[in-house]
């Protein structure tokens, strides 16, 4: 049943904040004004209200003066509502600038603040998922100060990390796993005997879409351990949430107790009737901004887990009040509060799209334009075509397809292992699926890959999106593993284009050309070769490999974006008197023959990629070439991303400090050529 609290008064000089904890509707059940206006703009309520020169002052003050979570306990509920209102300035000014996650961070604000009063982090142990809605998290435990350096090379992950803090306790980025940590946690508490600390972990942002959370729900009701899931319920992922998880859930929402605290946030959740005409249009099943919650006595309670709820997530204390209640019941709880993405940020608001999930946008030009040109051409070409995404259709390039061929594109929210087996079901059935998600997610989903779709030789295509080092969201998403994953899938084929116009090719060849096994597209996050480089964006075709340059003293393999540090390390080499063949390989597995053959005349082979090292395309090459001149052939050096964790920063200067830009290969080649001289 739905939970409110009595107003309590505003603050001076402010009218119908709805920051206000305990605000309640008008008497007509509307919900009170939201926050709106710019980064600048955010103390100003949008019925004309102000804070005024003094009041806005004294709130500057607070978010300054926390030194860590037990701060927050001395904060009467006026200052609560100031504090709120600068943390969305402060969060909107940061991550305007420096990028990052922005609509989430916005959303939970009421609530970080309500879980931080109600226990003591990090006694109490506090979680996140998925961890890029933790940016108010770190400003309450004693970050504030280095919130300015949020995802710069050095400073604040935009996930929580181990190494920051010590109320950080996992680094999750890849969504639906904080119940299975809640279990395991909740677990060896009970075991050691420490009762008296509380596992909370927040849930939201779409992550209940993902099977694994089911997993850990299944597990932690018949364990009965005690564990508080809180359901960050804001009908979102990145895009609107798709998920119809049963006909239950249609009946809870129709109740008269869920209207009634419905009515009350309708305007702050303006966003669940329709999204924009994207997802709306969508396949059968799959309505936009569903959310990923069940009727309660259906669901959570026969799985052995109490429910609370649903609360309006922006009242702190009538969420003071539900988590108090929580922690006295005996056994896991569900705590449901209802929340707005974006929220207190005109733009964000605004955007049905995403509510400014992030700040990234589809850029002209980049590869993620190019692919998604490409999809929309061979779509339109091929009916058989069809789209599947895990609740990314913007960042993957999808919402032009989505607009053009609704009934085609499919978002399944983040179900990475589903995307990838339904799609081989499709293609078993004649449709031609081309799965778009980014390199650090189809890792999920490996086993699909390899037994559903590969054992059973299914022609599904993989876009794979921010292949390599990607930057800014740090260890987690590096896209470095799909090259030596998907190498292994028998079958399989992976290209690799190096400039815009390969990846329309490439997606073109795969479609004609593969069609008894998967294939593989994987292209970056940084932008093109300048199209004007010609020698640089020239386009191939079919599986052959291109050559750049001949020369006889090294030859140069560089893999997808690599192409052009090997070219450009070839110019450095040129200045020493040292000539390089350079190479694009475009298709990395099958290898093409004839650049082998070439290679192999070389007394040195260097191969630069930006995936790891360790069982990738260079010891490919080394291998294919062991075979091709088992007794005098090339020495080959493999330059690529050692098996190691790497932190955020910017992806040229991660690169540049593996050696792998132009420099790097250049010192390498001249290392070799000292030491094979014998003047090392």
């Amino acid at each position: 049943m739905p939970h409110t609290s009595s107003p309590d008064p505003a603050p001076p000089g402010i009218t119908g904040n709805d920051h206000a904890t305990g605000s309640d509707a008008d008497a007509d059940g509307a919900p009170p004004p939201a926050v709106r206006g710019s980064a600048g703009d955010l103390t100003t309520v949008s019925d004309g209200g102000t804070v005024t020169g003094a009041q806005e002052a004294a709130c500057e003050m607070l978010l300054e003066k926390l030194t860590g979570p037990d701060d927050l306990a001395r904060l009467d509920h006026q200052q609560l509502t100031w504090l709120a209102a600068e943390i969305r300035d402060r969060i909107v000014e940061q991550v305007t600038t420096t990028g990052g996650h922005l609509g989430s961070n916005l959303g939970v604000v009421e609530l970080t603040l309500a879980v931080h009063r109600t226990f003591r982090s990090p006694h109490d142990i506090v979680l996140w998922d998925t961890g890029h809605q933790a940016y108010v998290h770190k400003m309450l435990t004693g970050r504030c100060d280095d919130f300015a350096s949020l995802r710069q090379e050095g400073g604040l992950s935009g996930y929580p990390s181990r190494t920051e803090s010590e109320h950080d306790w996992i680094e999750n980025s890849h969504a639906s796993t904080i119940i299975s940590y809640a279990h395991g946690m909740s677990t060896a508490l009970h075991l050691r005997g420490e009762d008296d600390r509380t596992v909370v972990a927040v849930i939201g942002d779409g992550a209940l879409t993902g099977g694994m959370a089911y997993e850990g729900l299944n597990n932690l009701g018949h364990s009965g351990r005690r564990a508080i899931i809180i359901l960050n319920d804001n009908g979102r992922s990145y895009a609107p949430t798709a998920s119809r998880l049963g006909e239950s859930l249609s009946r809870f929402r129709a109740s008269s107790a869920y209207q009634r605290n419905r009515a009350r946030m309708e305007r702050l959740l303006h966003d669940v009737p329709v999204v924009g005409g994207y997802l709306e249009k969508g396949v059968d099943g799959a309505k936009a901004a569903i959310r990923e919650i069940f009727e309660p006595p259906a669901f959570f309670e026969q799985l052995g887990v109490n429910y609370l709820g649903p609360y309006d997530g922006h009242d702190v204390a009538s969420l003071e009040s539900a988590l108090a209640a929580a922690k006295e019941l005996d056994g896991p709880v569900v705590v449901h509060v209802l929340t707005q993405k974006g929220r207190g940020y005109a733009p964000a608001e605004q955007d049905d799209v995403k509510n400014m999930h992030d700040t990234s946008e589809l850029k002209a030009g980049s590869f993620t334009a190019a692919f998604s040109d490409a999809i929309l051409s061979e779509a339109e070409a091929r009916p058989e075509v069809v789209a599947i995404t895990a609740a990314m259709p913007d960042s993957t390039g999808l919402l032009p397809m989505i607009d053009r061929f609704p009934e085609r594109t499919f978002d399944v929210g983040i179900a990475e292992q589903h995307a990838v087996t339904s799609a081989a079901g499709m293609a078993m059935c004649g449709l031609r699926p081309v799965v778009a998600i980014y390199s650090t997610f189809l890792t999920r989903a490996i086993d699909q890959v390899n037994l559903d779709v590969g054992l059973h030789q299914q022609p599904v295509v993989f876009a794979l999106d921010r292949a390599g080092i990607t930057g800014d969201d740090g260890a987690s998403h590096h896209g470095i593993l799909d090259m030596v994953l998907l190498s292994k899938v028998p079958d399989m084929t992976v290209f690799a284009p190096s400039n815009y116009g390969e990846v329309g090719q490439m997606l073109h060849d795969a479609l004609e050309l593969c069609t008894d096994g998967p294939a593989a597209i994987r292209f970056p996050k940084t932008a093109p070769p300048d199209p004007g480089d010609t020698e640089l964006s020239t386009v191939g075709s079919g599986l052959s490999a291109r050559r750049l340059r001949t020369g006889d003293d090294v030859c140069l393999i560089g893999v997808g974006k690599m192409l052009t540090a090997a070219r450009d390390a070839a110019d450095k080499l040129r200045a020493e008197g040292i000539e390089a063949t350079v190479w694009d390989p475009r298709v990395v597995k099958p290898l093409d023959p004839e650049m082998l053959e070439d290679a192999a005349r070389h007394r040195l082979v260097v191969t630069i990629e930006d995936g790891l090292r360790d069982g990738g395309v260079g010891a490919g090459v080394a291998d294919a070439l062991a075979q091709l001149a088992p007794v005098g052939g090339p020495h080959v050096r493999v330059l690529g991303v050692p098996s190691v964790y790497l932190s955020h920063g910017k992806p040229d200067t991660i690169l540049a400090r593996l050696g792998l830009d132009a420099e790097g290969i250049a010192d390498e080649v001249l290392s070799w050529h000292r030491s094979a001289a014998g003047t090392a």
